[in-house]
């Protein structure tokens, strides 16, 4: 008993005696840091908003009449293809041709009064020369000379004006065109005392349309005319549209608090899908740079500490702007002069060759495990503990 004692006693002084030791001298693993990278390379860079807008016309006009009277004939109907000074409808012109009548007889008439009155002050001049009537008779004479003329230029007014009415009853297509709208039906009577009644609407070209867009005022300042333009309606949403903003409209409108601008977008439509009225989805490109070197944004947000370097030596530089490199056993800073940036990607100007790899963030090995368990659990592949299948 004592012999077996003493042996486990020696076995555990030895034991002892290898964990202090192991806990004097046993190192910690060092946790791996391994860098992501990314070149520094060209890309696309571009910026824009979006808003939504309204299909229209570039030019489009209302015809109306400019006289009260029975529609007669319509000559056209919705769709039809119209050219400018084709008659499109006429009005009843029973009346109009009464006034126009009345009025070529009152400047007969004050035309024979004018005749007499010339003749009498004519008459009245002579005697008035040879001082057999008075200077008052005289003066009367040519007095109702005057008035005789000044009758038969109005009449002459009236005459002209009769006439023009008469040729309001035909109405005329002021442009070539589609009529897009009809507003009356022969038999209908309009009346023109107080305001020009809308008869048609005619959009001048329809292969080439327009968008009016309404852009928030947080966004108008980027909007410039040239910008270049896509958009889409719900009527083709396969289809992607282009165009141009044409005009940026100084003057805001506020909607329940909200202040947008009118911006004007070309919109080609050789096909003819794009129809008045859609409601169109557009996306503004306030800003875009074809093939430019660049590097992802979170380049420039990385910072090394010697945390997260390790044994590597930190060689950084001065500069608002950086990016990182790994050279050997150094992590060196270059200080870069950037461009636009579209959140993803930024543009490089200069401080850095185009083809370098530079650092966009870490792992360390433990995440790397953490990352590798994680997917191994999310794989449908992954073998499962063994004998898990073993029948009990």
């Amino acid at each position: 008993m004592k012999k077996n004692r003493k042996i486990i006693i020696s076995i555990a002084a030895i034991a002892a005696v290898a964990l202090v030791v192991f806990l004097l001298t046993g190192k910690k693993k060092e946790k791996e840091v391994s860098f992501e990278f990314a070149k520094v390379e060209k890309a696309n860079i571009q910026n824009s908003i979006t808003a939504t807008g309204t299909i229209e016309p570039v030019t489009s006009v209302t015809v109306g009449t400019q006289v009260s009277g029975i529609v007669s004939k319509l000559y056209v109907d919705y769709n039809s293809v119209v050219k400018k000074g084709q008659v499109i409808a006429e009005l009843d012109k029973t009346n109009l041709i009464s006034e126009l009548n009345t009025a070529k007889a009152n400047l007969n008439s004050a035309q024979s009064t004018l005749n007499y009155q010339r003749d009498n002050y004519q008459r009245y001049h002579t005697l008035y020369n040879k001082g057999l009537i008075s200077a008052d008779n005289f003066e009367s004479a040519r007095l109702s000379y005057e008035q005789a003329r000044q009758q038969v230029l109005q009449a002459q007014e009236n005459v002209h004006r009769a006439q023009t009415n008469l040729g309001y009853a035909t109405i005329t297509s002021p442009i070539d065109g589609v009529v897009l709208s009809k507003s009356v039906e022969e038999g209908q009577t309009v009346a023109a005392s107080f305001s020009t009644p809308e008869l048609f609407k005619i959009a001048q070209d329809l292969t080439n349309m327009q968008v009016v867009a309404n852009v928030d005022e947080a966004d108008i300042g980027g909007v410039k005319p040239g910008e270049r333009v896509t958009f889409t309606v719900d009527a083709y949403p396969e289809d992607t549209f282009t165009g141009a903003v044409k005009q940026v409209r100084q003057e805001a409108t506020t909607t329940n608090n909200v202040v947008t601008y009118e911006v004007i977008i070309s919109a080609p439509n050789a096909d003819l899908k794009l129809k008045p009225g859609l409601t169109a989805n557009i996306t503004i490109y306030t800003q875009e740079r074809q093939g430019v070197v660049s590097v992802p944004s979170k380049a420039l947000r990385f910072t090394p500490t010697q945390e997260t370097v390790g044994k590597r030596k930190i060689q950084d530089t001065k500069g608002k702007n950086k990016v990182w490199t790994v050279e050997g056993n150094n992590i060196v800073a270059h200080s870069v002069n950037i461009g636009m940036s579209d959140g993803t990607h930024t543009q490089i100007v200069s401080g850095i060759d185009e083809g370098k790899q530079v650092v966009v963030g870490f792992k360390t090995s433990d995440e790397e495990d953490d990352e590798a368990e994680e997917e191994k659990a999310r794989s449908p592949f992954a073998p499962g503990p063994p004998n898990r299948n073993k029948k009990k």
